[in-house]
């Protein structure tokens, strides 16, 4: 099993949307996947057609068992043909926020994912931007990174900040005897290519961190439309440009899952 995490310390720069295209898509393909919503807004748990609820707070704070707490989103909320894996939900909702106040031992959420490591492939989190000690627990738990970013300012010094933070936990994770955190790449979102500030933006962005940042995912109508109707756009438009971007992510995902499994 892997454990990865979509990071930005700045908001609204399109963490969950990858982070839920990624977990479909990886679902559609044959893995078994959880998604788990670590943001009390809950728009990961809402974006695939579920009710938000304190699913990760029962978990963590209540000790609920892994069976009461995940959902199952309907098969039409990302997909237009029978998945060949399966996809869970671990869902959010305002009680997330009071998680950091309520547990104590930063390795927890480690600890309970290990439940898990027979069956299932691969867990995914949506987070959010603010730091806490939920944030901790996430990144002692990640075993690989993507990282969203616009091609701005303030988003670039999220990203910044989110890498520095994440370094701090490298020395933990060793002493827990778990492998460092890789970076499995940093993805430009919201991209509009007819923009001198986005390509400038972008070009500094590769020439900083060479190697890691994967193709853009342009600005379209249809990301908002599939938001509009909580669910992918493999479901609503799957043979549209933004289905090919995703996919095209979700390949990306996979091909480093594949190679972090070979260094097991």
């Amino acid at each position: 099993m892997i454990t990865f995490s979509l990071i930005n310390e700045k908001g609204g720069i399109g963490k969950t949307t990858l982070a839920t295209h990624i977990a479909a898509g990886l679902a559609i393909r044959g893995y078994r996947v959880i998604l788990i919503d670590a943001d009390p807004q809950g728009h990961a748990t809402f974006s695939l057609g579920l009710d938000k609820r304190p699913g990760l707070y029962d978990l963590l704070v209540r000790d609920a068992a892994f069976k009461d707490v995940l959902l199952v989103p309907s098969i039409q909320s990302f997909t237009i043909e029978p998945p060949k894996g399966r996809l869970f939900v671990l869902p959010s909702n305002t009680e997330t926020r009071a998680i950091p106040n309520q547990i104590e031992d930063v390795t927890l959420l480690v600890n309970r994912l290990q439940e898990l490591s027979s069956v299932i492939d691969a867990v995914i989190f949506d987070t959010p931007p603010t730091p806490s000690l939920l944030h901790s627990s996430i990144y002692l738990a990640t075993d690989a990174i993507i990282y969203p970013t616009t091609c701005e300012m303030l988003s670039f010094d999220g990203l910044q900040e989110s890498i520095n933070r994440s370094k701090k936990f490298q020395i933990m994770r060793q002493e827990m005897s778990r492998r460092a955190t890789e970076v499995f790449g940093i993805v430009p979102t919201m991209y509009q290519n007819s923009t001198a500030l986005h390509k400038q933006n972008l070009e500094a962005l590769q020439a900083q961190f060479a190697g890691k940042v994967w193709s853009p995912l342009t600005l379209r109508t249809l990301w908002r439309e599939a938001s509009q109707h909580r669910c992918m756009v493999f479901a609503l438009a799957p043979t549209s440009k933004a289905a090919d971007e995703a996919w095209e992510l979700v390949n990306r995902v996979e091909q480093g899952m594949q190679a972090w499994q070979r260094k097991s």
